[in-house]
């Protein structure tokens, strides 16, 4: 047995829920309607990208300051907070992706490295990473700082594996649901169950995002074709409901932690942790480099002159640029419903060949994709502005130029 020492910290109730059946479905429900939250404010609403990661990171500071402030756990602050955290996690990863152009593979890493970090520092200060023991300021300092992180390499892994790699959500949440019923099952064997848990933490991020974009995506492009408002509405509800009937039954919480744990065989533990972390280097690594290979393949061939500077296909470019002028002409003739709806084919278009046309040219694809986000704010805005849609159509028909 090994004392916890609580050093300057005040000692609390357990902060956090039971690891249940009711934790990981609501922690899927709020990284699915997490993200389309996200897409609501930064779309819909017209708050761009920036304007949208203000509003959640203001919010989040509040719900952290509750979640802080409370004693012990509560079902209400605790899933506010995981809900808000995960659209920020979400957020941080887009913005480096939309607009400061880094590429997913490098967000991917370096995310990875950050979370192993705090990994090993919150190890370091505390010997243990085991989520029964957050029943201090520090420790539950550690456990929001990594949920932060997990949500951000959840997010551009996810991303990386469905769009860069053309994988398609579908099949990207397949790979992350084998995953973690591996990790369920290697558990069942003997794995170190706080490593299993981190890993199928990180992994129900891209899985809540598939299971979202299946039921959210027209039945055309293989999803059920709920929308994503519907979608947002019915996870909603479904994540109130769990947490009304949490709070009352209290069926999540976990016994008063006593002052000493049992201290595992940690040298198993490390090697456990080793064995695992180069088993999914080893395959995500080749994975990634067989998904490329057949990827760039399937390009067509050119010399080197003009492999350097590759264009996008005149057939893409020309369904884009009709796409774009048949709903400026909606707006010009004053029917901005039609051409709200009309505009969906362009980003279902434009989204359908991304696996295709960003490996071609990386910058120019994030030029275009950039001018198509101002006109899907623009169109999709509350309180819609005819001069401002015909201004980012305009531009979007100069980039496709």
């Amino acid at each position: 047995m090994e004392t916890i020492k609580t050093n300057d910290t005040k000692t609390l109730l357990s902060k956090v829920p039971e690891v249940t059946i009711y934790f990981w479905i609501i922690k899927i429900l709020c990284t699915t309607v997490g993200e389309t939250a996200a897409d609501f404010l930064n779309v819909n609403l017209g708050f761009g990208l920036t304007g949208t990661s203000i509003v959640m990171g203001a919010l989040l500071l509040v719900a952290i300051f509750f979640q802080f402030k409370a004693k012990k756990y509560i079902p209400s602050i605790y899933w506010l907070t995981v809900f808000l955290i995960s659209i920020f996690g979400t957020l941080v990863t887009d913005i480096l992706t939309d607009n400061m152009g880094v590429p997913l593979e490098v967000s991917t890493i370096a995310f990875s490295v950050v979370l192993v970090l705090t990994f090993v520092l919150w190890y370091a200060k505390e010997k243990t990473l085991s989520i029964h023991s957050i029943f201090t300021k520090r420790r539950e300092s550690f456990y929001w700082l990594t949920i932060l992180f997990t949500f951000a390499l959840g997010t551009a892994s996810g991303d990386l594996m469905a769009q860069s790699l053309g994988l398609g959500y579908v099949v990207t949440g397949v790979i992350v649901l084998a995953v973690i019923a591996a990790m369920t099952a290697a558990w069942r064997f003997g794995l170190d169950s706080v490593l299993a848990f981190w890993i199928a933490y990180i992994m129900t991020r891209p899985l809540g995002a598939s299971l979202g974009d299946f039921l959210s995506q027209a039945q055309t492009d293989g999803g059920l074709g709920l929308g994503a408002t519907a979608t947002s509405a019915i996870f909603i509800l479904a994540i109130l409901l769990l947490v009304i009937f949490l709070s009352v039954t209290k069926r999540d919480l976990i016994a008063k932690p006593t002052m000493e744990v049992i201290t595992p065989n940690r040298l198993a533990v490390r090697w456990q942790v080793a064995i695992v972390v180069a088993i999914m280097v080893l395959a995500s690594g080749t994975g990634y480099f067989w998904r490329s290979a057949s990827l760039q393949d399937a390009l067509p061939q050119a010399d080197s002159a003009s492999t350097v500077q590759q264009t996008f296909p005149q057939e893409d470019l020309t369904n884009f640029r009709k796409i774009t002028e048949d709903t400026l002409s909606l707006v010009q003739a004053g029917n901005l419903s039609a051409a709200k709806t009309h505009v969906t084919e362009l980003e279902t278009a434009w989204d359908d060949a991304q696996a295709r046309l960003k490996p071609k040219n990386p910058k120019k694809w994030t030029e275009v994709d950039n001018a198509i986000d101002k006109v899907l704010r623009q169109l999709r805005a509350v309180h819609q502005d005819a001069e401002g849609c015909k201004t980012s159509l305009e531009a979007l028909l100069n980039v496709l130029n």
